[in-house]
């Protein structure tokens, strides 16, 4: 058990799969938690599972909409940028509107929010630490494009914003799970092919559970990994060692 007694804590997506893991484990180790999500409906169901966690529903793709609900949230010690959406497409099938969309819930949602949060820990001089969930398709092929390109770029984001932000002793991190058994991933599951063609990829020849993916999340925000900063930490059973 880690302890995060007197932390505040701010997980984006934060009302199912992955996210509602790391809502559950956090609190679990006395955080006070904050779960934003785009669903009201979802958020009442976690605050119905767990009284004591505090929920914001706005869009995160909306860059202003998500400045207004952050701004009178205070100071955040640990955030995790979860919130994201999933796309298949391959070379040839991805659409403006498709890439825009990944764009704006991947990638630049984590940019705003970090920022938000990250100045108010550099105003106050305040440590802190942030993990970025990006994905194995950043690392290795996983049969799309779209995707694939967006969680690449928000592993290079982790890399210059840990070397910006390092002075201020303000962590920041990607963990990078293979296909995790979620909602978001349902299609595949739904695609026997697909599914046994993926886990070939795998040398443990498993996928993730949202636990596998919440541990790691959880040591990295904490004291214990004091001095990893930058790191691009897959979660894949092997298959980018390869």
């Amino acid at each position: 058990m880690y302890d995060f007694s007197n932390k505040r804590a701010l997980v984006t997506g934060g009302s199912r799969g992955i996210g509602k893991e790391v809502v559950k484990q956090l609190t679990n180790c006395g955080a006070h938690v904050i779960a934003l999500s785009k669903t009201q409906e979802n958020l009442e169901a976690l605050k119905a599972e767990i009284p004591s966690v505090e929920t914001i529903c706005v869009d995160i793709s909306d860059w202003k909409k998500t400045e207004e609900a952050l701004r009178k949230i205070g100071t955040i010690d640990l955030l995790v940028n979860n919130a994201g959406i999933a796309d298949y497409a391959k070379t040839g099938e991805v659409t403006e509107e498709i890439y825009d969309k990944l764009v704006a819930t991947n990638l630049k949602s984590a940019i705003n929010v970090s920022q938000i949060i990250t100045k108010r820990l550099k105003d106050e001089k305040k440590p802190g630490s942030i993990v970025n969930v990006s994905s194995a398709a950043s690392l290795v092929y996983m049969f799309n494009i779209s995707y694939a390109s967006v969680k690449a770029a928000l592993d290079k984001i982790t890399k210059t914003m840990a070397v910006e932000l390092g002075p201020y002793k303000i962590r920041i991190n990607s963990i990078n799970p293979t296909v995790v058994d979620t909602d978001m991933t349902k299609v595949i599951f739904e695609n026997p092919e697909v599914e046994a063609q993926l886990k070939a990829m795998i040398p443990l020849a498993e996928f993730c559970k949202t636990e596998d993916v919440a541990n790691a999340v959880l040591f990295l925000l904490s004291d214990k990994a004091r001095m990893i900063n930058g790191v691009i930490l897959p979660i894949d059973g092997g298959n980018s060692a390869k």
